[in-house]
């Protein structure tokens, strides 16, 4: 039995594309489940449910949940990621604002000590 092809939505693959631009040099990944990551971490994707998620800092994270009255986003069913906030659909027609926040998340994630390769 093969596995079923989930196509994210191209309205939000579009949000995320707009999002990522906002900072050089960014390049997406995944075809079926796209993503960003740098240095082994991965700090944005679209689960299958089609709801972008943002890796944030701490302070940076509880400010996105309470502001956009959001929660942790859920990558898997049933399996919410601690240091991810879920962009809610009103943020998708708000690039500018999807940037900044995309900014904070990449500026993080950068910080952070690389994974090392699995070669």
């Amino acid at each position: 039995m093969s596995k079923p092809d989930h196509t994210p939505d191209p309205e939000v693959v579009a949000a995320f594309d707009a999002m990522i631009a906002g900072v050089p040099g960014v390049e997406r990944k995944g075809a079926q489940m796209p993503y960003v990551s740098i240095n082994g971490n991965m700090y944005a994707s679209i689960s299958k449910a089609n709801v972008i998620g943002l890796r944030l800092g701490k302070a940076d994270l509880a400010e996105f949940l309470e502001a956009f009255e959001t929660t942790l986003f859920e990558g898997v069913p049933g399996h919410f990621m601690k240091e991810y906030a879920a962009v809610p659909d009103s943020l998708l027609a708000q690039p500018h604002t999807l940037r900044a926040w995309f900014a904070r998340s990449y500026a993080h994630v950068s910080a952070l000590k690389p994974k090392p390769t699995k070669r």
